[in-house]
C-alpha cells in the first residue's frame, strides 16, 4: 500500500497538470478583444443601421478582428464610454470631442470630408414666412423669438451659436436671454423639423447635416431660409482611445481614406475621410474654455 502511494499522487498532479494546462491554452488562444467603436447619432438610429452594418464589416475584413459599432443616445453618451474605457474608437462631434481629449486622452486621426473640404458651419435658420433676412433682423423683434439649440454638446447646434448671441448680448444661457422662450431639441433634425413646422421661430443646425437633410427630403428646403453662417468649423473627428497602438491608428486612417461605398459616405453627410489631428480642434477648444464647457 505505501508503494501505491507515491504513484497515485503522480496521477493526481498529472492530472491537474493536464487541466492547468488547458485553462492556459484557452487564454492564450484569446488572441485579439474586439474593437469596439462608439458612434454619435448624425441621423436617426434606424436610417444610420445598415451603413453601419457595413462599416463594421469592412473593418472587421481589413484589421482581421472583430469590430463592433454601437450608435450612442446623445453626445454625452459617448464621451463618457470612452472616459470608462468601454470603446477603442469613437465619431465625435468637435466639442464632444475637446471635452473627450481633455477628460480621458482621447485623439483625432481621421475626419469627413464634406464636397472634398474638411470643414462645416453652423446655420441659423428660420421659416421662409417669417420676415427675417438676417440675424440682426430677428434680433431687433427677439422679445417674440422662440429660439431652438440642438443637443447641449453640440458644436455647432449650441457652442457656436452661443457664443454668437453671447457676444451680442442676448444671450447668456437658458435661463439668462432675451428671446421670447428657448429650448434644446436634441438633435440638428429635430431643430429643422421645429423651424419648418413653425414650433419655434428660428433655430441653430450643422450645415453639413441640414444640407444632407433637404436632399433626402427630410426637411423642405423650400419652406426655410438661413439667416447666419458661422466662420468654418473643422468637421467631425474619428478618434481613438489614449495609448493605441500606432500601428493600428495607421491601418484606421488607411481603411477610412479608401472608403468609397455611398451607403457609409451618406450617414455621415460625406464626400470621403482624411486624416486629422488634435491641433485641428485648437479653435473649437477656446471656444469651450471661453464657455467654460471646459477650463484652461
Amino acid at each position: 500500500m505505501k508503494k501505491g502511494i507515491p504513484f497515485i499522487l503522480v496521477l493526481i498532479m498529472a492530472v491537474l497538470t493536464a487541466c492547468g494546462g488547458e485553462g492556459n491554452n484557452e487564454g492564450s488562444g484569446n488572441t485579439e478583444e474586439a474593437l469596439t467603436i462608439g458612434v454619435i447619432p448624425s441621423q436617426t438610429e434606424g436610417e444610420m443601421q445598415g451603413a453601419m452594418d457595413k462599416l463594421q464589416s469592412k473593418l472587421s475584413e481589413e484589421l482581421d478582428r472583430e469590430v463592433k459599432i454601437d450608435t450612442y443616445p446623445d453626445y454625452n453618451g459617448v464621451v463618457e464610454a470612452m472616459n470608462y474605457d468601454k470603446i477603442d474608437m469613437a465619431f465625435f462631434g468637435p466639442l464632444t470631442y475637446v471635452i473627450a481629449h481633455e477628460k480621458s486622452g482621447a485623439e483625432a486621426i481621421v475626419t469627413q470630408l464634406v464636397d472634398g473640404e474638411p470643414f462645416y458651419h453652423s446655420y441659423i435658420i428660420t421659416n421662409k414666412d417669417n420676415p427675417y433676412g438676417s440675424l440682426e433682423d430677428l434680433l431687433k423683434d427677439r422679445k417674440e423669438v422662440d429660439f431652438a439649440f440642438g443637443d447641449p454638446n453640440s458644436t455647432s447646434g449650441s457652442l457656436i451659436p452661443s457664443i454668437e448671441l453671447q457676444d451680442r448680448n442676448v444671450y447668456t444661457d437658458k435661463d439668462n436671454h432675451e428671446f421670447k422662450t428657448v429650448r434644446f431639441t436634441g438633435s440638428h433634425d429635430a431643430t429643422s423639423l421645429a423651424v419648418q413646422n413653425k414650433q419655434v421661430t428660428a433655430g441653430a443646425v450643422d450645415s453639413a447635416i441640414y444640407n444632407q437633410l433637404v436632399e433626402a427630403g427630410t426637411v423642405d428646403g423650400d419652406q426655410l431660409k438661413v439667416i447666419w453662417k458661422s466662420e468654418k468649423l473643422f468637421q467631425y473627428p474619428w478618434a481613438v482611445k489614449k495609448g493605441m497602438d500606432e500601428e493600428t491608428k495607421k491601418q484606421l486612417q488607411e481603411i477610412f481614406i479608401g472608403i468609397k461605398d455611398e451607403e457609409i459616405l451618406n450617414a455621415f453627410g460625406a464626400s470621403g475621410f482624411t486624416e486629422a489631428s488634435n491641433e485641428d480642434y485648437e479653435s473649437i477648444r477656446k471656444a469651450a474654455i471661453k464657455q467654460g464647457v471646459i477650463e484652461e
